[in-house]
């Protein structure tokens, strides 16, 4: 397939993948309700109406359609593309059972690492260490980009838009590289995305479930680590931080606010970067166009470190250094955690819920005198978020959804 057929075939399928995704999300999203397939509200969920499924159904379907064939078509699909493109199938099904009846955490780590094992062993991975030392890395980097979208998925419309711009750069680094088959599958990924979005903006209509952030996670993780799979030294790491920076400071939050506040750090929560962009003043739109432009930023640096035009060493750093200075910022936003609801409308300000809290934590102070122990106070962001996860922040209707 010449570089022309490559680019005319990625259209064609992100294309059709758009259609499809349009086509396919209201009846799912029909058919969840007639079922009770839902997300209902919660203390620690921030949507507010039981919200349907399935969405990551239609997505899946979707791309593996229209990237499967189109790959087919223009005689671009290899073998490594084949255990991907299965890898997917299974991890959307993984996610569907997990939505339907939860699973156990055990259960789930151990199909995504044996699923992540196998694109690795075929596909290659980034050669830092040399041995089996990489190949530990690369699993385990896998899975825990497929349970940092799982909790990533926890606003309207911010799991499925950063989707499309990561899909996006990665289709136009995979044509560069000669990837035709991988080009073609991550445009219909970022088709299906696009045509999915119509749905799960907000005031969201439909979610992802775990269907559909593993399925996402799965897949990028998986197609970045094939198409850097020649990469050597640094570059490789780099490239794959700063693609994933998002989601991967997504979940550092969430891990060190629960553990700094002796929480349980496998319970759902609003403690999420989205939420706390909520509380600081913005509106659900504003949030998901900040990630995806930091996304934007962060996927062009990796480029930039692809090409050789930036030292991965320098992005290393500079990537730790504003991740570790927005964690930091964002642990003093008061999270879900500790603050009461709102009701609908725009986030209050930070001093208004600092305000409000500690008009709570004094009230409370009274009454432990009286009664005994500090009960934290639970509660979730404004309205306009969906709500987040256990463990690999599994959007099962038992517990929470991302």
């Amino acid at each position: 397939m010449t570089d022309v057929d490559a680019q005319v075939a990625a259209a064609g399928a992100g294309g059709v993948a758009l259609m499809l995704g349009l086509l396919l999300t209201e009846p799912l999203r029909r058919f969840a309700l007639y079922r009770g397939i839902a997300d209902h509200p919660s203390a620690r969920k921030a949507h507010t109406r039981p919200t349907p499924y399935l969405g990551g159904v239609a997505i899946a379907v979707a791309t593996l359609a229209a990237g499967a064939g189109a790959a087919f078509a223009g005689r671009a699909f290899d073998p490594v593309l084949g255990v991907l493109l299965v890898g997917a199938a299974l991890m959307c099904v993984l996610g569907l059972v997990d939505d339907l009846r939860q699973l156990s955490p055990g259960i789930r780590l151990c199909a995504e690492t044996v699923a992540a094992a196998v694109v690795v062993l075929v596909g290659g991975h980034p050669d830092v260490f040399g041995g089996t030392l990489d190949v530990v890395l690369s699993v385990l980097w896998i899975v825990f980009v497929m349970n940092a979208f799982n909790l990533l998925d926890n606003m309207d419309g911010a799991a499925s838009s950063l989707c499309v711009v990561i899909s996006g750069f990665l289709c136009l680094t995979a044509l560069a590289e000669g990837a035709a088959g991988m080009g073609v599958v991550m445009a219909a990924l970022a088709g299906s995305c696009l045509g999915f979005l119509f749905y799960n903006r907000h005031p969201a209509r439909i979610f992802l479930g775990d269907a559909g952030s593993l399925f996402l996670g799965f897949t990028l993780a998986s197609a970045m680590m094939v198409v850097h799979g020649d990469v050597e030294g640094l570059g490789g790491p780099a490239s794959l931080l700063l693609a994933t920076l998002v989601p991967t400071l997504d979940t550092t939050l969430v891990m060190l606010s629960r553990y700094l506040e002796s929480r349980p750090l496998l319970q759902g929560g609003t403690d999420h970067i989205a939420h706390r962009l909520r509380w600081m003043g913005m509106t659900v739109q504003q949030v998901v166009r900040c990630l995806s432009v930091f996304a934007v930023v962060c996927c062009l640096s990796a480029t930039l470190v692809i090409r050789g035009l930036l030292a991965p060493g320098v992005a290393l750093a500079a990537a730790c250094l504003v991740g570790a200075g927005a964690v930091g910022l964002l642990l003093k936003v008061p999270s879900g955690a500790t603050v009461v609801r709102c009701v609908d409308g725009p986030a209050r300000s930070p001093v208004a819920g600092r305000t409000r809290l500690a008009m709570r934590l004094r009230d409370s102070a009274g009454a432990r005198n009286r009664t005994g122990p500090l009960q934290p106070v639970v509660g979730p962001p404004p309205q306009g978020g969906q709500a987040t996860t256990t463990l690999s922040p599994t959007a099962g209707a038992a517990v929470t959804q991302q």
